[in-house]
């Protein structure tokens, strides 16, 4: 099983990232053994990759890196690097390798601090690897600060330091990034694709996996989760049923209130299981007894930590909301080809009896604008908007139709 075999429905963009590999690969070797460099290669030091969300992007890259630091003794009788049970491979792609850097938005924005110490790692050699790789998830969160220090490291790198940045898609990077980056754009994979993976390395009965991956459209990640944790199941049969419940202003009022409590009670329990552990390691770290003081001069330190992980709560809350948001989108979007007459796939079989109460109920017109205000919803939470007052506005749109 190679590095490959997790990029779902991506065959191009596998097929280009494996000629890469191995054109890094003869590059490394050459320079090993003092031999002149190959004139042309598919290799670069820097690249792009959007795609919408769930197309896999993070995965591309980070199959990517696995490759580049891929140590297989088959490649010495001609086997491709990416063999995905190497030493190289296994850590890459687990994040513990100590040459592949990852860094991904705690809160709304990588802030430039956030980025120094990567930067600076980026002009340094591989410690034990083949390359120095540093892996940006969340390349369209950079502001303007961390991107010019990001564009600065891209314009001069090390010979052997490899960029990978993530992005929706190539309008979210800076020009200046995206014009020293090759760029390679994922699609959605398909509903049977996602299906098939979720039947093949998951183990999920076959109903199970077509019902989640038709619910989320393609989306790799929450199809998995979907299709393996009942909760998430629970929260979204939840969400599917708020559309029949808004009748009056003190329903829309209480149904927000839902939605806000239930994305924050996801933040609070990620917390629970992340923020502890974090903090006694960092006293560890610094020097403190069990359950003793910090040594003096390190206050500094776990304020920094815990401003990291106040800005990961929010982060975490508005990330579940919009996953409620898509729910609903999606709902609607359902409601609109019944009202059209189109023959494009229902995703939310499972509500079919709402459906078609709210398709006979209402006009295009009215769900189009429906559509249209959880749209605006989740262009108010990146603004900063409170949720709650977000979501009560969406909410009263909804009603009004």
């Amino acid at each position: 099983m190679t590095v490959w075999d997790d990029l779902v429905g991506q065959e191009k963009v596998s097929a280009v990232l494996d000629a890469a590999a191995r054109d890094a690969d003869a590059l490394v070797t050459a320079a090993a053994a003092d031999e002149p460099l190959p004139e042309a290669s598919k290799m670069t030091h820097a690249w792009l990759f959007t795609g919408p969300p769930g197309a896999g992007r993070s995965q591309a890259a980070r199959a990517f890196a696995a490759a580049l630091q891929c140590v297989s003794p088959d490649r010495a009788l001609g086997g491709a690097p990416g063999c995905g049970f190497c030493d190289g491979c296994h850590t890459a792609l687990l994040g513990t390798h100590a040459d592949v850097t990852t860094v991904a938005a705690v809160g709304a924005e990588i802030l430039v601090k956030d980025m120094r110490d990567t930067v600076r790692k980026s002009f340094t050699a591989p410690a034990n690897g083949r390359w120095q790789i540093i892996l940006v998830e969340d390349a369209e969160r950079l502001n303007e600060k961390s991107a010019n220090a990001v564009l600065k490291a891209v314009e001069e790198p090390a010979p052997r330091t490899v960029w990978l940045l993530c992005a929706p898609s190539i309008e979210d990077v800076l020009p200046t990034i995206r014009s020293r980056c090759r760029h390679l754009n994922l699609r959605t994979p398909s509903v049977d694709a996602v299906a098939d993976m979720l039947v093949r390395r998951d183990g999920i009965e076959p109903g199970v996996a077509a019902a989640a991956a038709r619910a989320t459209q393609g989306h790799v990640d929450r199809a998995r989760r979907l299709a393996t944790d009942p909760a998430a199941r629970e929260r979204r049969a939840a969400v599917l049923k708020l559309p029949l419940r808004l009748d009056e202003v003190g329903a829309c009022l209480k149904a927000a209130q839902e939605l806000v409590d239930a994305a924050a009670e996801d933040a609070k329990q990620l917390a629970e299981e992340m923020d502890g552990k974090e903090a006694e390691e960092l006293k560890a770290a610094l020097g403190a007894a069990q359950g003793g003081r910090l040594p003096r001069g390190t206050a500094g330190v776990m304020k920094d930590l815990e401003d990291m992980q106040k800005r990961r709560r929010t982060r975490t809350q508005r990330d579940s909301l919009d996953i409620a948001l898509g729910d609903l989108t999606a709902f609607y979007r359902d409601v609109l080809a019944l009202q059209l007459g189109s023959r494009v796939a229902i995703a939310n079989g499972d509500a079919e009896d709402a459906l078609q109460r709210l398709a006979r109920g209402s006009t295009p017109e009215s769900t189009l604008r429906r559509i249209e205000a959880i749209a605006a919803c989740r262009e108010a939470l990146d603004r900063n908007v409170a949720p709650l007052l977000a979501v009560e506005a969406m909410t009263m749109a909804l009603r009004a139709g």
